[in-house]
């Protein structure tokens, strides 16, 4: 397994395999894995010649109250998992690496932040699309892969590719969640032990919201209402948000005709949750941005 630490490296490296005709799939993460990223890595696997994972804690994505020192870190650890994996190379470079001096060029968002976690981190997606470019055009793939438990991610991703006319394909990946319904995140191992039994209500409180689509229920405010009941019931966390809106597009609408996403964050005393389900107006899961 290869390790770069320094961008001309990795760069060198995906343009010699790309040269060879290989094709590559490239998994960018935060690094602490969990089974999620895991599912990435061997979803790359089965498609692609080359797998490159990248672990880099980008704190142009953290606001000032936000985690970036407190974020989980265990390099040692996330190597080992990714040799375990196959991956074929990491790209692990530090802060001055990716930002060697004052931006002189860096990207603004204008759609789809508005709403969701966008909503209440000012900045967040821009520093996603920033990191993301230098990351596509250092790593070179031919399809990238992202989680859907991160799905404002991904449709910022998905406009990120379009506009910018990357030769990349966005491959989403579904949420990987434990036996009890909570969508695997780093951020998990902050909960205390009755934040920990109250969690998966979160999951719980949309399948419930999906529930009322399944059987007829389709105006917003009413299935938003219910969920955010549902959460109110079972936990004592705090909630950010509860959402519905058309998929990826991520606008709002009054009656369910169309694809759309069920979304909620709530806080826990140290640590914020997010999940969401995507489904068609029958209340079918859905996977794809087709």
């Amino acid at each position: 397994m290869n390790v770069f630490r320094k961008a001309e490296d990795m760069q060198a490296y995906s343009l010699k395999k790309r040269k060879e005709g290989k094709s590559i799939g490239f998994v960018p993460t935060m690094g602490y894995l969990h089974e999620g990223h895991i599912h990435l890595i061997r979803k790359a696997r089965q498609t692609d010649d080359i797998v490159v994972l990248s672990i880099f804690v980008n704190p142009l994505q953290f606001g000032p109250s936000e985690d970036f020192e407190r974020y989980p870190r265990d390099e040692k650890r996330d190597l080992e998992m990714a040799e375990q994996e196959k991956v074929d190379a990491v790209f692990i470079p530090d802060t001055k690496e990716m930002y060697p001096g004052p931006m002189s060029i860096q990207l603004t968002v204008r759609d789809r932040t508005d709403v969701l976690c966008g909503k209440s981190r000012e900045g967040h997606f821009d520093g996603v699309a920033t990191v993301l470019t230098k990351l596509f055009h250092l790593t070179q793939p031919n399809r990238a892969y992202f989680g859907l438990k991160d799905a404002q991610q991904v449709a910022v991703v998905d406009a990120l590719i379009h506009d910018l006319n990357f030769p990349i394909e966005l491959v989403p990946v579904p949420t990987v969640r434990e036996e009890d319904g909570l969508a695997k995140s780093s951020r998990n191992v902050y909960l205390n032990g009755e934040e920990r039994k109250q969690a998966p209500y979160l999951f719980k409180a949309l399948e419930h919201g999906r529930f009322l689509v399944r059987n007829g229920v389709n105006n917003r405010e009413t299935i938003i209402n219910e969920v955010r009941n549902f959460i109110k019931e079972h936990t004592h966390g705090k909630i950010d948000y509860v959402d519905l809106l058309t998929y990826p597009e991520l606008k709002p609408l009054d009656e369910i005709d169309e694809r759309v996403i069920l979304a909620a964050a709530v806080y826990f005393d140290n640590a914020r949750l997010i999940d969401n389900l995507i489904f068609h107006p029958d209340g079918e899961l859905t996977y794809d941005l087709k």
